[in-house]
């Protein structure tokens, strides 16, 4: 065979050589992104899975503090107080700790999840929606008593005053497009006192002689959406992320007007709610309140006397020593899966069957 020939030949065994190995690496290359992605989708499974079981396993622990929350109510019915077993929080156990002997039989699922929790009283903190009340169906209007409240709150924290204005504005015009403004009048603290007050206390183009729904304010906010969380604060122009993070352990928004339990509420909220208390006074108050609970609002008026605050008048819908409103605040880890869980309870005062308000996971 000539020589040109055998080097041709020796070319072609080599072209297939390499279109072999070329062949070769390519299916390799696919079977490894199959087999890649094979391997993704097993683990996205698996995280749902995880996650799943995590939210049941926080939907057992809410409804046990639930039951927890019923059955203190039926123990004692007229005060909500720290020193009661709802308030004791858990700390993080794992879930095979309250199972018993589950841990025993060799229940991996079981022994890898933990648990840890607390349980708030909403009510301690001041109500931005008691800065509206309904005097009558469908009639909307700012309540200056709590107003002049959130002022001073705001005043304690080092807050522009002027922003409870925008405020209540901001919560009234909310609340107009919502079914909520048929409630009763009597769910909304202080609407004789506020209808006789605002009269008096107007505050400029914020405020008119009647202060309703149908008042014309150019400098009302034009927010319209039901405000349903602090974080709502962001959308009235003067509240900054800063302000809104020193409010947050003291406001809450609640679905109705609310009075404040004296029984729960820091000092800076009792500061701020009854009339001419100073911090230094509220401090004492509440120093006096470790020792022995309030049974009702005779032993707050006691106990304000004695931190120096005579003659003060406790409206029995600004004040209170009772809680209808809860946050249940869980964490569930589940291996690689966590789910934080916050949820609003509410509780009636006089069946004290709770129901699920709102829930709300940490992102």
């Amino acid at each position: 065979m000539p020589l040109k020939q055998r080097l041709k030949k020796r070319r072609e065994r080599g072209a297939a050589i390499i279109t072999a190995l070329l062949v070769m690496a390519l299916s390799a290359v696919m079977v490894s992104g199959i087999v890649w992605r094979e391997q993704v989708q097993v683990r996205r499974i698996e995280d749902q899975r995880l996650i799943v079981q995590a939210q049941w396993v926080a939907r057992g622990a809410l409804d046990w503090t639930r039951l927890i929350l019923h059955t203190e109510a039926d123990t004692m019915p007229t005060a909500t107080y720290l020193g009661g077993l709802w308030s004791t929080p858990v700390a993080r156990t794992r879930l095979s700790h309250f199972l018993g002997g589950m841990e025993n039989e060799g229940s991996g699922q079981v022994g890898s999840t933990w648990l840890s929790g607390s349980v708030e009283d909403a009510q301690s903190r001041f109500n931005l929606r008691s800065l509206v009340s309904n005097p009558s169906p469908g009639v909307l209007q700012v309540n200056v008593t709590q107003l002049e409240a959130f002022q001073r709150l705001l005043q304690l924290l080092g807050i522009n005053q002027q922003l409870a204005n925008k405020t209540a504005l901001a919560v009234r015009s909310g609340l107009s497009h919502s079914a909520t403004r048929f409630e009763n009048a009597s769910t909304s603290g202080g609407s004789a006192s506020t209808a006789q007050s605002s009269q008096t206390q107007g505050d400029g183009d914020s405020f008119t002689d009647q202060p309703g729904i149908d008042d014309d304010d150019e400098h009302s906010a034009t927010a319209s959406l039901l405000m349903t969380d602090v974080n709502a604060l962001l959308d009235i122009p003067g509240f900054t992320p800063g302000a809104v993070a020193r409010l947050r352990p003291f406001i809450t928004v609640l679905p109705n007007a609310t009075p404040v339990n004296m029984n729960t509420a820091s000092a800076e909220v009792l500061a701020a709610i009854v009339p001419g208390m100073t911090l230094a006074k509220a401090q004492t108050f509440v120093a006096a309140r470790q020792t022995v609970f309030f049974r009702n609002m005779s032993d707050v008026t006691l106990a304000l006397e004695a931190a120096g605050m005579d003659g003060v008048s406790l409206d029995s819908s600004l004040y209170d020593v009772t809680t209808s409103y809860f946050f249940i605040h869980g964490s569930v880890q589940q291996e690689r899966a966590e789910v934080d869980r916050t949820t609003l309870v509410w509780r009636d005062p006089q069946t004290h069957k709770t129901r699920i308000v709102r829930v709300q996971d940490a992102p």
